[in-house]
């Protein structure tokens, strides 16, 4: 009876997705086809998107053996979804005989405007970008690519949502830093795969109502079963721009939650204008983790909880931190721990100078609890150059594997 169940489910679920798909128009019947010209796809698709617009259909990335080789500048206009076959592909999908992507795959070849613009009430899913003319051995011959998603930065973009994507070549993925004359709402980035060769994966900015990045990776093995390599010079050069691999800004109550970075100078900067909740994030061989700043003591506070920094990756050792505070607003940070070591992917200290450094000279308040701090330098975790920072450390273990507790307030 049960196994009959499951057939009966199955073959449910299987017509339901059918079903699906068969209500999406694939943009092969616009003309968009592997074997056309960049120029020629580019301009079909946009035709798709300016069909489906009016009713909110959905387009269907058709799965091929060769990426549609397309170039920039599509807008995918108000209500319209892309939708492709792939789940996020974080070691490439490849063809059996050939060094190559497969699946729902666009080849990228513009590198004079962003890929694709969005709108409000759009979504993509499903699909993979790839720039298969990026540089992989010599810094220097790095294309630096506009972004690959970028919201619409003349108008409100409201209601986007990205999901099951991957990226393997991109100098910056997903750009939604808008103009503060035109704000963007709740957008929504998940399940999100790539190394953006400028340090760059998501970047958000006057973003009012609710920011979400969920469950995103950043790696340079992105590209492994493709049979395809970032060199260890090419790595150093992703640290050396100094860049973060998330950043957000003049946003309300922005959630972040399993994040990962791998090779990145800073993991994620949280800045002055946001506030919001960090959780369940690793953020490994960077110089900087978390880089958290606050304009104001009413709502410039973050809740940072369950998480590990690998920091080993500065120039020198006073840049690599672990966690950097100013500004104003209040952190709590509860169960994060830091450690560092060596990684053969990348030129590293294989240290950190501290676990905390909180500088400026503006009040500020953080509390710790249950942090692990291990391999800095430093006599002390906590390095405090700001003279009316209030900070309090309970039950945290120290380098030496002893409890740490301290109360550290000003002119005390």
């Amino acid at each position: 009876m049960k196994q009959t169940r499951f057939v009966l489910m199955f073959f449910l679920t299987v017509g339901v997705l059918s079903t699906a798909r068969a209500q999406m128009k694939s943009i092969q019947e616009f003309g968009v086809l592997p074997t056309n010209e960049a120029s020629v796809n580019a301009q079909n698709l946009q035709k798709a998107i300016d069909w489906a617009t009016a009713s909110g259909a959905a387009l269907y990335i058709e799965p091929v053996e060769v990426p549609y080789p397309i170039e920039g500048g599509i807008i995918l206009k108000k209500n319209v979804s892309l939708v492709g076959a792939n789940g996020p592909t974080p070691r490439g999908t490849r063809h059996p005989d050939a060094k190559r992507p497969v699946g729902s795959v666009f080849n990228i070849t513009d590198d004079s405007q962003p890929f694709i613009v969005v709108e409000s009430g759009t979504r993509i899913e499903g699909i993979q970008f790839w720039y298969s003319e990026q540089e992989l051995e010599d810094p220097a011959k790095i294309i630096p690519y506009p972004p690959t998603i970028q919201l619409n930065k003349t108008a409100f973009t409201q209601g986007v949502k990205l999901s099951d994507l991957t990226f393997y070549g991109e100098y910056v993925a997903m750009d939604f830093n808008a103009d503060p004359k035109f704000k963007c709402e709740l957008i929504l980035i998940e399940h999100c795969y790539g190394y953006p060769l400028s340090g760059e994966f998501i970047r958000i900015d006057y973003c009012y109502d609710i920011p979400r990045f969920l469950h995103c990776h950043v790696n340079p093995a992105i590209m492994r079963e493709i049979g395809y390599r970032f060199s260890k010079a090419v790595i150093d050069s992703v640290v050396d721009r100094k860049t973060f691999a998330y950043s957000v800004n003049h946003t309300d109550n922005a959630q972040l939650m399993d994040v990962f970075t791998f090779a990145t100078w800073g993991g994620i900067h949280l800045g002055s204008e946001s506030y919001g909740q960090l959780t369940n994030f690793n953020l490994d061989c960077v110089a900087v983790g978390i880089y958290k700043e606050g304009a104001n003591t009413k709502n410039r506070n973050w809740q940072i909880a369950q998480g590990s920094i690998i920091a080993n990756a500065g120039n020198t050792l006073e840049e690599t931190r672990p966690i950097i505070i100013e500004g104003q607003g209040h952190t709590a940070i509860s169960n994060v721990e830091a450690f560092s070591g060596g990684n053969g992917a990348l030129t590293n200290l294989e240290k950190s100078y501290d676990f905390l450094w909180v500088k400026g000279d503006k009040r500020l308040t953080v509390s710790l609890f249950g942090c692990r701090m291990r391999n800095y330098t430093a006599a002390e975790p906590l390095t405090v150059d700001n003279p009316n920072a209030v900070i309090q450390a309970v039950a945290c273990v120290d380098h030496a594997e002893e409890l740490y507790n301290r109360i550290i307030q000003p002119n005390k």
